[in-house]
């Protein structure tokens, strides 16, 4: 449910820990209600609820959350109705960010989500205003096990686009129609994938350090903190400097 890059992969796994598990569960559990609704709630022919079903194990949520989300996604029970939106907006040192939203008020969505831009230097922008930047990939993070010549083949080959070494994994960048093939493809070949998503990646990232970084990082924990936000994209990356005190 988070954003792709490599600090705020350390920032996550750092985080994990400390991180509310009613939190966890409340995104995990929109997630699996409207892709059961969009898609129908057998993860064989659902690939958004399978993903969806991957991060509630992850998570060790309860099988019995897990069915009632899916049963409300389904029709099967009552549940509320949540509207999925995409917002963007700029952050200090010209930064952008798109947010994907899970919600069944959007007034009051948007009216929190742009405090939260407003008390850390940026604002919420207008639809266009960011998400020109970015573009929806498949991402696909391995274990760092798996030998680096036999995934390259094997993803390549089923389509991705790179495979490149983040802290102790292996990211495959797919075209966000690929990103089930390769995966499959993957997972036949005997290697662990430990996620797989679709999220959306900056097409020129913005180094940023210093007070610039701080700030950056504090809005975007913010936004990725809030109960609708289902995933934060930023088009900046820290500095080396930056990324070793995060470490």
């Amino acid at each position: 449910m988070s954003g792709h890059n490599k600090w705020s992969t350390i920032k996550h796994r750092k985080g994990a820990q400390d991180a509310k598990r009613s939190k966890i569960f409340t995104k995990i559990i929109k997630e699996i209600t409207v892709a059961a609704r969009l898609g129908g709630g057998d993860p064989d022919g659902n690939p958004r609820l399978r993903r969806a079903l991957d991060a509630a194990r992850d998570a060790n949520m309860p099988s019995e959350n897990v069915t009632r989300a899916i049963k409300k996604g389904t029709g099967e029970l009552e549940g509320v109705s949540y509207e999925e939106l995409l917002y963007e907006g700029v952050g200090p040192a010209g930064t952008l960010f798109l947010l994907e939203v899970m919600t069944d008020n959007r007034n009051r969505t948007a009216a929190e989500i742009r405090k939260l831009f407003d008390k850390h230097g940026g604002q919420l922008g207008a639809s266009g205003s960011a998400a020109w930047a970015f573009e929806q990939k498949g991402v696909i993070e391995v274990d760092g096990a798996a030998d680096e010549e036999a995934l390259f083949e094997v993803a390549v080959g089923a389509g991705a686009d790179d495979v490149e070494r983040v802290g102790e994994s292996w990211r495959i960048k797919t075209p966000r129609t690929e990103l089930e093939t390769v995966r499959e493809a993957i997972e036949e070949a005997g290697m662990k994938v430990n996620e797989a998503s679709l999220a959306y990646l900056p097409n020129t990232p913005k180094e940023v350090e210093g007070e610039d970084a701080a700030t950056l990082i504090a809005l975007y924990e913010a936004l990725e903190d809030h109960d609708d936000v289902q995933g934060v994209y930023a088009d900046f990356e820290l500095s080396e400097s930056a990324l070793s005190a995060l470490e």
